[in-house]
């Protein structure tokens, strides 16, 4: 059986972490799978939403150990090629023009809280234990997290859950702008599917172009980011003609 599973349900793109007696740990197969699923859905035109989540009540571990002790004993090159092909996949999250969610219960520690970091979207369990616990183990991350994690949480928390390898709850990472989102555990799986549902349904072409100008306006200037959003939101209205006029005009008279 595959350990990276996905299907189509409608405007839903889903893909499952599936080495659930593993925790999801990744390797290289689970990485290059993982990039290869996120690819496939991103290019059809009747996803919406992608949403990743693990099998068996946890999102993922992080790396695998014995597959990190086998590639360490075949040499720098081999051991290089797990977290190559790892950054592939949480790069590929750019890459794809639908939003990426990803629906955390469960543990997600260090590659597993990596993987979290680049998606769009997180949402998380209030019981998930979320941590970069590298530091605990005498490792450091090769995942992401001392690039990606002072971009989100600022230099000071960033220092802080890297050096400490604290475990965070679910609404501790609400809290610190880590997920969007947090659930009872009972009502969990109800309220992802909520959530995603809205999603897909939004307007295909709105959601896309947010997740451009927002991904776009981070590597640019405050003022070129503005510029960029002016442009787009003409080509957009225009693009849609009467429709977004419509739209637009029904959602004045309501405010």
């Amino acid at each position: 059986m595959s350990v990276v599973q996905t299907t189509v349900d409608g405007p839903l793109g889903r893909i499952t972490l599936n080495r659930p007696e593993r925790m999801n740990s990744i390797t290289v197969e689970l990485a290059a799978e993982l990039a290869d699923a996120l690819r496939r859905l991103g290019r059809s035109d009747d996803v919406n939403v992608i949403v990743v989540r693990g099998s068996g009540g946890n999102f993922c571990a992080g790396g695998d150990f014995d597959e990190v002790e086998r590639l360490r004993a075949e040499g720098p090159e081999a051991l290089g090629a797990l977290f190559t092909t790892f950054r592939a996949a949480c790069d590929t999250i750019a890459e794809v023009a639908v939003p990426v969610v990803a629906a955390v219960e469960g543990v997600a520690a260090a590659g597993g809280f990596e993987f979290l970091q680049a998606a769009d979207i997180v949402l998380v369990s209030d019981a998930a234990r979320i941590a970069d616990n590298h530091i605990r183990f005498g490792m450091i991350p090769g995942g992401g997290s001392t690039a990606r994690l002072p971009r989100i949480l600022g230099r000071q928390q960033a220092m802080g859950l890297l050096l400490s390898g604290d475990r965070l709850s679910g609404r501790d990472a609400v809290e610190l702008g880590l997920a969007y989102r947090s659930f009872p555990p009972e009502t969990f799986d109800a309220d992802v599917e909520a959530f995603l549902g809205a999603l897909a349904g939004r307007s295909r072409r709105s959601t896309t172009t947010i997740k451009r100008l927002v991904d776009s306006g981070l590597q640019e200037t405050l003022g070129q980011a503005l510029s960029n959003e002016t442009d787009a939101v003409v080509r957009h209205i225009i693009g849609d003609g009467a429709d977004a006029a419509a739209a637009f005009g029904a959602r004045e008279a309501r405010t």
